[in-house]
């Protein structure tokens, strides 16, 4: 697999890099860049770990692991390590946080944790597409506060806003999303308290630990 492109400071960095305790908080104070360890993933070689993976145990009766066999596009369940929770889209959430995607789902119940990565190949980078709402999952960049940054499925076509870039950590088994729109790898908000709690945001500059670090399953027949 082809090893993911660090920009010219992460590569001056790497020597020193090491990856941090899984408790860690994300941090915000180096470029964002996949620490070593950490390769993006196309939507062939998507097929191809899937399919590599032995592991056959489903998360939920309505869904079954990613060590099923997967397309160029498949169809999804994220569930972030932070928490051990399922990523759901709110799509009954009051504006302007309908659609906001949080993992607060103990299992894959249907629609509501279920996400089409589509792979876009001119610009190696992926969109997912909720099946709760039919809606793409866009980053909001001009929120403020702790809504900034927030992913939300929300829009009905594809733009910089809509794509991320899927990284794989082999020795972990663990996968990361980073933001095409301000580079930024997502993160799961343990700490944030009310109707935001839990909620994915594009805020983290590197993938510092389980904040950032989500496991993948396939859904679906």
């Amino acid at each position: 697999m082809t090893s993911a492109v660090l920009s010219l400071s992460a590569l001056l960095a790497a020597s020193v890099l090491a990856a941090p305790a899984a408790s860690a908080a994300p941090r915000t104070d180096r470029p964002a860049a996949a620490p070593a360890g950490w390769e993006k993933v196309d939507g062939t070689e998507l097929a191809r770990i899937a399919a590599d993976d032995e592991r056959t145990e489903a998360p939920a009766a309505t869904g079954r692991s990613a060590s099923a066999q997967a397309d160029d596009s498949g169809t999804f369940a994220l569930k972030s390590v932070r928490n051990g929770k399922f990523t759901a889209a709110e799509k009954n959430y009051a504006a302007p946080n309908t659609g906001v995607l949080r993992a607060r789902s103990a299992a894959v119940t249907g629609a509501w944790e279920g996400f089409a990565f589509e792979w876009h190949e001119a610009t190696e980078t992926y969109a997912l597409k909720s099946l709760a709402n039919n809606l793409y999952v866009a980053v909001e960049r001009n929120y403020t506060g702790n809504a900034q940054n927030i992913l939300r499925a929300r829009s009905t076509g594809v733009g910089t806003w809509e794509r991320f870039t899927l990284y794989y950590n082999e020795d972990a088994d663990r996968w990361a999303l980073q933001s095409a729109l301000n580079g930024r790898f997502v993160a799961m908000e343990n700490s944030y308290t009310g109707s935001l709690q839990y909620a994915l945001r594009a805020r983290s500059l590197e993938v510092t630990g389980a904040w950032e670090q989500f496991e993948l399953f396939q859904i679906g027949d």
